[in-house]
């Protein structure tokens, strides 16, 4: 190459295009071809110079020496790749200093090459060489101390806002859990605009900060800003006109994120939205001035909102929705865990142990505040915890909901309780060793004995015992009866049976069609019962009684071979019907923890039955196909603990409660079950028919059958009016007072099929009432009756009757208190002023002095 190509190559190519020609002209025949291998140490730091390098081709890195390296952030090298063109050694020739760097051939290189000596000749001969140089340095000098002023005033706006850390990943190993790592990993691989939404408390600028931190951009800034708090014209975010730059500027290619964007100021929204759409802004000017033409932002935006907006949502690329507590209850014990860690940690405590029923009792908490109050509780829990003392479910105390309110759970009170209820015994053993003979005991007296109740026992236990004990039983156990019931067990058994000679698969429960009618049948059904009872004389006829439970017997029978489990129990009986509305006003109820069930059970042992599992045994599942988690009142559970037997996690609970709370709480009213209410009000009339006739002075001929029957379907519809009247009457109240006062608002009444269930105390203590004469005036003499219905003489057994003032006080009591708790529950259940429910208080009046004079 002739040295004129070589000054043309040199003011191309190179550094030293700034001399003059005439320099250049003076270096370039100084220039020598030299050529050097792969992985050859060309220069090394802190030496002299041996002469001026200009790479012509080839790669080479350079290490600067530790001495002249700045610091630098973990990971970064500070190694350099040399490209053609460059020159080594300059500097170091021109200040006369050592040199400053190793460098090292990564490839085979050719350079060319001028000695030290001479190069200080030609450096000494033209001093302009040193003028340029000094020059650069010093332009270059301006510029490091501009981009170090600029980098300066930019950790002074960021400062405020600065995320250093994630300060956790997520937590748990629950589906949901596992699904927002992966949606934050996708989102940090991208830079992709992100939407984070969810409930308080969950940590959603945590999952932002993960978002940054796991993404390439790791090492830009991240900060947080909360939207409530900007300016309106946003000059914090977008900056001023020829004034002092915004966030956006200084932030470069970090993240930002914008916290509690619901909260975003109506005329900022437009501004962010074109920020999401193309990446523009336009900073803030004077209201004098020109607008500023836009700017471009390098960085990536992440909104945290507690609820969607529309005005942004469209401009949004990826959302990410952050679950709350309440459905991640499987994560809960992971979450305590690591509070407990880190709490125990900052305190220098040592970790207590947590032991189940802690986390049970967490997970039966909906956590309204998410994580947020998870770590409040558990931080106030070790605070008051004693060093070296298990985190027990005393010292943890959630507030609970409504459903939680005022509850004790007996079998953790009565162990003793839970250990009964989970044995062979209940109901199994009870039920085929004694239930079962016993009832084909009492079916057979009742066909061959005596047909009058006084001589026949099996009649005088139906109806001076069963009765009367049944519907005292309603307010403390519920639905007991049901899980002993022998119209039941003989149902099962020829299920089992049938099963076992014929091997088929049992029809599911058409749920739909018996939702809708199954409590009409049973409705139907009971009337029907009713009319017979009173037209027939069943209560002494002791072969029609038999007839009688034979005709329910024979309906679980038959429903028992068509449907798995106890269809009958649950749709169609109606004594069970009767059962499980009264059992709305029991102290005592079976549920689960919701929590417990949602996080821990994968299984559903108790509703679907399986094999033995923990603690748990084996079961075919609820027989009434109910979850005890899903349980909002007492009406579709049997009390059977196939539940309690099943749970391997403890969940299931049997409650003291206030009676009928679910009345006021968790009720879902049912026309049906209101039309069957009405009809055991109006059966309290159809016993009491002949004094009815005394007290109106009528001379009904109830010697005739169709005379009989008439006046028995009337005083089976008539009193029902009296309530439906009470609702018409509230009604046109209401109307009247809109009409008077225009100008008021007017609560409308609710509906009859809610306040109904007002006059449940009042229905249930009547028909106790009515059976007392039969318990107390009767009952007692079961043993005389016992012998006479095998023919013999019991006379001189001992009785145990009541005076007829006692039993007419019990009676008159039972209306009192039955009456008052039927205008209390009114009141609970409707939550309106007294005075606006006078009309059915007055007719519960009503029904209680037509009680009064019919039974007392």
């Amino acid at each position: 190459m002739s040295v004129s190509q070589l000054v043309t190559w040199l003011q191309e190519r190179t550094a030293l295009t700034i001399l003059p020609e005439n320099v250049l002209s003076a270096i370039a025949p100084l220039l020598e071809e030299r050529t050097a291998g792969a992985n050859q140490t060309l220069v090394k730091a802190e030496t002299q110079p041996l002469g001026l390098y200009i790479v012509q081709s080839g790669k080479l890195e350079s290490q600067p020496s530790p001495k002249f390296t700045p610091q630098t952030p973990q990971k970064l090298s500070p190694n350099l790749s040399l490209l053609p063109g460059s020159i080594i050694n300059l500097q170091s020739l021109v200040l006369n200093q050592p040199t400053r760097e190793t460098i090292i051939t990564q490839s085979e290189c050719h350079f060319w090459f001028i000695n030290a000596a001479k190069m200080r000749a030609i450096i000494a001969k033209y001093p302009e060489i040193t003028q340029v140089f000094s020059q650069q340095l010093a332009q270059e000098l301006a510029l490091v101390s501009s981009q170090l002023n600029f980098e300066q005033e930019r950790a002074y706006i960021l400062r405020p806002y600065l995320v250093t850390k994630a300060r956790r990943g997520v937590i748990g190993r629950s589906r949901y859990a596992v699904r927002l790592r992966q949606q934050i990993k996708q989102a940090s691989e991208t830079r992709e605009s992100v939407l984070i939404f969810g409930e308080p408390g969950l940590g959603k600028d945590n999952a932002a900060a993960l978002i940054h931190f796991g993404s390439s951009q790791r090492r830009e800034p991240i900060i947080r800003v909360d939207c409530s708090t900007l300016q309106t014209s946003g000059a914090e975010l977008f900056g001023r006109a020829n004034g002092k730059f915004g966030l956006l500027e200084a932030l470069g290619e970090g993240t930002l994120v914008l916290n509690n964007v619901q909260e975003l100021d109506e005329e900022l929204r437009p501004a962010i939205a074109q920020l999401l759409k193309d990446n523009t802004y336009t900073p803030v000017s004077r209201p004098d001035e020109p607008p500023p033409p836009p700017k471009t932002s390098q960085a990536r935006i992440i909104l945290i909102s507690e609820r969607t907006v529309p005005e942004l949502d469209p401009y949004v690329e990826k959302t990410i929705k952050v679950p709350p507590l309440r459905v991640r209850k499987g994560d809960l014990e992971d979450q305590v865990k690591y509070y407990i860690s880190l709490i125990c940690r900052g305190k220098g405590l040592k970790k207590p142990q947590v032991p189940q029923e802690t986390i049970r009792r967490l997970q039966a908490y909906d956590f309204p505040n998410n994580l947020t109050e998870l770590e409040n509780l558990i931080r106030r829990a070790i605070v008051q915890l004693p060093e070296g003392q298990p985190l027990t479910e005393e010292i943890v105390w959630p507030s609970y909901n409504k459903k939680k309110q005022l509850r004790l759970n007996l079998l953790n009170t009565f162990p003793r309780l839970r250990r009964f209820l989970r044995s062979v015994w209940y109901p199994d053993r009870f039920n085929y060793w004694f239930v079962l003979p016993a009832f084909a005991l009492v079916v057979a007296i009742l066909f061959l004995g005596p047909q009058n109740r006084s001589e026949n026992f099996a009649l005088n236990l139906f109806w001076a015992w069963w009765w009367p004990g049944v519907l005292i039983a309603f307010p403390f156990v519920g639905r007991l009866w049901c899980a002993v019931c022998p119209f039941m067990i003989y149902g099962e058994l020829t299920q089992k049976v049938s099963l076992w000679l014929f091997p088929r698969k049992l029809k599911r429960w058409p749920r739909q069609s018996a939702e809708r009618w199954g409590g009409w049948f049973l409705f139907g059904l009971f009337a029907l019962i009713l009319l017979w009872e009173e037209l027939w004389h069943l209560q002494n006829t002791a072969y029609l009684s038999a007839c009688l439970l034979l005709l329910i017997t024979a309906g679980a029978i038959i429903f028992s071979l068509l449907f798995e489990r106890r269809f009958w129990c649950r749709y169609l009986c109606p004594i069970g019907g009767m059962n499980g509305m009264f059992a709305k006003l029991s102290m005592t109820e079976l549920r689960a923890q919701q929590g417990t069930c949602s996080a821990e059970c994968t299984t559903y042992q108790c509703y679907k039955g399986g094999p033995e599992k923990g603690e748990g045994q084996e079961t075919t599942g609820c027989p009434l196909y109910s979850h005890p988690a899903q349980l909002e009142d007492n009406r579709d559970c049997v009390l059977c603990m196939t539940c309690l037997k099943a749970c391997p996690h403890r969940s299931v609970e049997v409650n003291l409660r206030p009676p009928g709370i679910e009345l006021w709480t968790t009720h879902q009213p049912r026309l049906y079950e209101v039309a069957l209410l009405l009809l055991l009000l109006d059966v309290v009339f159809l016993h009491r028919l002949p004094e009815i006739q005394t007290q109106l002075g009528l001379n009904w001929n109830l010697e005739n059958f169709w005379v009989h029957g008439g006046v028995s379907i009337a005083v089976l519809s008539l009193p029902a009016l009296i309530p439906i009247l009470a609702q018409v009457i509230m009604g046109l109240s209401q109307k009247l007072a809109a009409w008077l006062k225009p100008k008021t608002v007017q609560i409308k009444p609710r509906p009859f099929v809610e306040s109904a269930y007002g006059y449940l105390p009042l229905v249930l203590v009547a028909n106790l009432a009515h059976y007392l004469d039969l318990g107390l005036g009767e009952g007692g003499r079961l043993l005389p009756v016992m012998f006479a219905t095998f023919g013999l003489n019991g006379e001189s057994l001992p009785i145990a009757i009541a005076h007829p003032a006692v039993i007419d006080f019990l009676q008159g009591a039972s209306l009192f208190v039955g009456s008052l708790l039927a205008v209390a529950l009114t009141q609970k259940i409707l939550r309106r002023s007294f005075w606006s429910l006078l009309p059915q208080h007055l007719a519960i009046l009503g029904l209680t002095v037509c009680f009064w004079q019919l039974i007392v």
